[in-house]
């Protein structure tokens, strides 16, 4: 008797364990039936739900239980009108596209800049699996026809014909100087790309050859043109104008190249009396506007002279090279301003910097007290709102 008792009981337990797990294997069955099709997060798309046959009956029982006509939105629950959203998806992109070209926005690497086939890969981007361009790099766009490129926020100077650069002399070899100027590699500057003294217009001679050290020697700081980039990544330089040649008794300083705004000028003479050289590469050069003026003059007079000598280098006065201590107080203030906008990552013009000089005498603020970190916080936040401001103005003023 008790044998039996436990056999029936050993039955039922299996028994038990079978319903279990039916019912285990139908509630897998049901949310097997349930399809959740997840779209990419950029595309800003809802979830579409595919509802189980199992779950679409027990809603309408309900709802014939309750008496609600509901037909129309069991069909909206169980599919989403797709070409609409797909409509709307596409309008966006295309907006968005828009706006991203139009102001040229920053992008981060990472970033579907556009979809597949709309423009041609450029430096800085790249292609994933699914046919987008992606950026690759941090920085802002740069778009010409159907050629779409990212340019780097931090990265080294790539030289473009007709470019204005500052750099310094690193080598003398035969008929060429090696010019250091931010970039990858050193820019060359030939003999015969030079500005003869005095101006004179002739074909350069083996004597110019060897009295190359009388135009130029190492570390020399000159002030040039990109002349030609060649097919294997070298750029030459040249110096053929009046305005180009040698810096002298100035200060220089360098900042990050893709602060420095292009323009259709890059030396200017400030009102505060001092002379910036702004070179694309990054590399700036600032001096006395009077000082130099002089020591422009002096070197002209004497390239004129009977006696000139080219091989001979020419040695300027030291009453000319003197500069007096209120010049050296405003080159300070105009390199500090400068370095005060590189902190702050913005543009470096002529015009911010004069803000930043400006705001600093109404600040009454010494040369110096423009790098510490309190007056630089409260500087860059003046700059900020005024900025805001003139570009809301311009922007009212261009909708008038």
């Amino acid at each position: 008797m008790e044998n039996n008792n436990n056999n029936n009981n050993n039955n039922n337990n299996n028994n038990n364990n079978n319903n279990n797990n039916n019912n285990n294997n139908n509630n897998n069955n049901n949310l097997n039936n349930i399809s959740i099709e997840i779209f990419s997060p950029q595309k800003r798309l809802p979830l579409k739900h595919t509802i189980s046959p199992l779950i679409k009956n027990n809603n309408n029982k309900i709802k014939q239980e309750s008496n609600l006509n509901s037909k129309d939105e069991n069909k909206d629950m169980e599919m989403l009108n797709v070409d609409d959203i797909k409509e709307e998806e596409e309008e966006f992109n295309n907006n968005e596209d828009n706006e991203l070209f139009q102001s040229k926005k920053l992008v981060i690497p990472g970033q579907t800049i556009s979809r597949e086939g709309e423009y041609l890969k450029g430096h800085g981007t790249f292609n994933d699996g699914s046919g987008s361009l992606v950026a690759s790099v941090c920085g802002t766009l740069d778009k010409v026809d159907r050629l779409i490129s990212v340019r780097a926020l931090k990265s080294r100077y790539h030289g473009e014909v007709g470019d204005i650069v500052v750099g310094r002399i690193t080598e003398i070899s035969s008929k060429r100087w090696k010019v250091d100027v931010n970039s990858r590699l050193d820019y060359i500057l030939m003999l015969s790309a030079i500005n003869l003294p005095g101006g004179i217009q002739r074909r350069r001679t083996s004597a110019d050859e060897l009295q190359m050290r009388s135009f130029f020697v190492e570390n020399d700081l000159v002030y040039a043109e990109v002349q030609m980039v060649m097919g294997d990544g070298s750029v030459a330089i040249h110096t053929r104008n009046q305005k180009y040649g040698k810096l002298q008794n100035g200060h220089f300083t360098k900042v990050i190249p893709s602060l420095i705004k292009r323009s259709k000028q890059h030396f200017y003479n400030l009102e505060c009396g001092v002379d910036v050289i702004l070179g694309i590469n990054g590399y700036i050069w600032i001096a006395d506007s009077e000082q130099q003026r002089t020591q422009q003059q002096f070197i002209q007079k004497h390239e004129k002279e009977p006696t000139f000598d080219p091989s001979i280098p020419i040695i300027i006065p030291d009453e000319i090279k003197q500069v007096s201590k209120d010049s050296r107080d405003r080159i300070a203030r105009v390199k500090n301003s400068i370095s005060l906008l590189e902190n702050g990552f913005l543009l470096i013009h002529q015009k911010s910097i004069m803000n930043v000089y400006k705001l600093s005498l109404k600040m009454k603020l010494q040369s110096k007290d423009l790098l510490h970190p309190q007056y630089i916080k409260q500087i860059l936040t003046v700059l900020s709102t005024t900025s805001d401001n003139n570009n809301d103005d311009d922007q009212n003023d261009q909708m008038n």
